[in-house]
């Protein structure tokens, strides 16, 4: 591993800031295809070569496809081929208690026309009741298609460690696990970073820059009142609730702040870094709604924190609450506050 790459699987290699392409799905205003795919481009030529995408964004896949086909046909195929390609497969909750082989195939097969590739590098697989027993048998159909080659990698998103646990000792060869991790959430640390360490697996992770939360726009601002501009930044906004509320997380970005300002970067590159150096940790998932901003996070990669740096991190989160359960768990709470804001048939209507 060096501080740019890391290596998810023997001879599978990922840039440590992954791009992510949530924002592309169009939640966040129209998308102007042409410039999405330029965009794309860019942050392969800054380092940032590996892309997270999902069956539920809808026409990311396809971007992505594109920008591969500009890669190979204006660069060659040996410099499209660095470019990695994480998807995900979320099956709609309305489907889990009849989840079958088929369907999931059927939602491979579909990910790799719009990708425009003949196997996917890395499949991340979600469940969203537990109460529905399928997700063991999934993973097995999805190891089918890892063994027709198909499939390079699996990987979960957003299982817990008892769940993770199952799926393991199921013999199913997961490389990683998409989660939330950032200085407000370190649920990740408290029982599945050690079943990471014992079975070879890692973190790519989401939620460092708390949708935004975490960055300089919102240094010395007063706390703002619901509803707020999107989900993401209620869902966002009930983690720093938990955190310990409005005054610590200033206190918080305070400290992130100095820390930034004495490696010349602001907070959010700041926030993103301190989540690269915890254990488990393989890479984190950022956003970019342009070009410049996907650049600047490839600056990322180049932070080192040191000793002073992380004690004066650690001193305002040692005043936090620290929230409660395993990874995901308040956000499956479908009648909670966290889980109560979730979209659970993403799917639907779609083709």
């Amino acid at each position: 591993m060096t501080a740019r790459t890391f290596e998810l699987s023997p001879g599978y290699a990922i840039s440590r800031v992954i791009r992510g392409g949530w924002q592309l799905a169009g939640g966040h205003g129209a998308i102007d295809r042409g410039q999405a795919v330029s965009d794309l481009i860019a942050t392969f030529d800054a380092g940032i070569w590996t892309y997270d995408c999902a069956d539920i964004y809808t026409g990311v896949e396809e971007l992505i496809g594109a920008a591969r086909l500009r890669l190979a046909s204006e660069r060659g195929l040996d410099v499209a081929a660095r470019m990695r390609v994480h998807t995900k497969l979320v099956p709609d909750l309305e489907r889990l208690s009849n989840i079958s082989r088929d369907y999931i195939r059927g939602i491979v097969e579909q990910s790799l026309r719009r990708l425009k590739t003949e196997r996917l590098d890395l499949v991340q697989f979600h469940w969203w009741d537990y109460a529905l027993p399928g997700y063991v048998d999934a993973m097995g159909w999805l190891d089918e298609m890892r063994r027709e080659g198909k499939v390079r990698n699996l990987g979960t998103t957003n299982f817990d460690t008892q769940r993770l646990t199952e799926i393991l000792d199921a013999g199913i060869p997961l490389v990683s696990q998409q989660l939330q991790y950032s200085v407000l959430d370190q649920r990740p640390a408290k029982s599945l970073a050690a079943l990471a360490a014992r079975n070879g697996f890692n973190f790519l992770c989401y939620g460092s820059v708390a949708g935004g939360f975490l960055s300089d726009r919102w240094l010395g601002v007063a706390e703002p009142d619901m509803p707020l501009e999107n989900r993401s930044l209620v869902k966002y906004k009930l983690i720093i609730d938990d955190f310990g509320g409005w005054e610590l997380f200033q206190q918080l970005l305070g400290a992130l702040k100095a820390v930034g300002d004495r490696h010349g970067v602001d907070i959010a590159t700041i926030a993103s870094a301190w989540v690269l150096e915890q254990p488990q940790v393989a890479a984190v998932i950022v956003g970019a709604r342009n070009q410049a901003h996907a650049l600047a996070n490839a600056g990322i990669m180049d932070i080192a924190l040191d000793a002073g740096d992380r004690a004066r991190i650690a001193a305002v989160i040692a005043q936090g609450n620290g929230l409660e359960g395993d990874v995901y768990t308040l956000e499956r709470d479908r009648h909670g506050r966290h889980g109560s804001i979730m979209h659970y048939n993403l799917n639907a209507g779609k083709k």
